[in-house]
């Protein structure tokens, strides 16, 4: 499944495409943080004060979450302050710390050097979704080389039970969602959006314990 160019016309427009990333950043926000308020609960409940190292560790574990999410999302979803480039580093932090603790493994096998803005955008969410289609543990191998002023972009996940979400399928193929979870749709259709929107290709392959994601685009 190959989609070379930016659709004509988007299947979701500007409003609609915005309360979809709303949502699914309050879903994703909203389990670390109720998390530190049940910790706080705890904290402040005068019968519960034998639980207080499991109300501590609950508050770090959950704050440490909550701030990978942040950084995430900030360079994934938005403007990321004013950085126009960001370094190979900083990119591989933000996506170590989203799966952390995770079944599968990635190897980040990415040159040093630095990316614009959607494609760091665009290679955030691609090595993510790539670790994502392995839900029951395997390896994820993220690899970035360029041609010129091209930069290709390969994540291939490995792993008994690897897949993608039809909904996933659907985002990454630019269409619209017509049935299923928006919000395992709207991180693909975001990666099929970005890429393309950049005068970029992205390619999908679904084998039996395969998955892999490719994209090209300016550098």
């Amino acid at each position: 499944m190959t989609v070379n160019d930016t659709a004509t016309d988007l299947p979701v427009d500007g409003q609609e495409l915005a309360t979809y990333v709303a949502a699914k950043l309050c879903h994703d926000f909203i389990s670390p943080a109720g998390a530190i308020a049940s910790g706080l609960d705890l904290l402040a409940d005068p019968s519960a004060q034998d639980m207080r190292d499991d109300a501590m560790g609950l508050i770090a574990q959950s704050a440490s979450k909550l701030v990978n999410l942040v950084h995430f999302a900030r360079v994934a979803f938005g403007a990321a302050t004013t950085s126009e480039r960001f370094a190979e580093p900083e990119l591989h932090r933000l996506v170590a710390g989203m799966i952390e603790g995770g079944r599968a493994t990635m190897e980040w096998t990415v040159d040093d050097g630095d990316f614009g803005k959607p494609a760091a955008r665009a290679l955030v969410n691609l090595a993510y979704l790539t670790v994502g289609a392995l839900p029951s543990g395997g390896v994820a191998t993220i690899t970035v080389r360029r041609e010129g002023e091209v930069v290709i972009m390969d994540g291939t996940a490995v792993g008994a039970r690897a897949r993608l979400k039809p909904e996933a399928t659907t985002g990454l193929a630019g269409e619209r969602l017509s049935e299923g979870l928006a919000g395992q749709w709207i991180q693909p259709y975001w990666l099929w959006l970005t890429v393309t929107g950049a005068g970029g290709s992205l390619e999908v392959e679904l084998e039996e314990g395969r998955v892999r994601l490719l994209a090209r685009m300016p550098g």
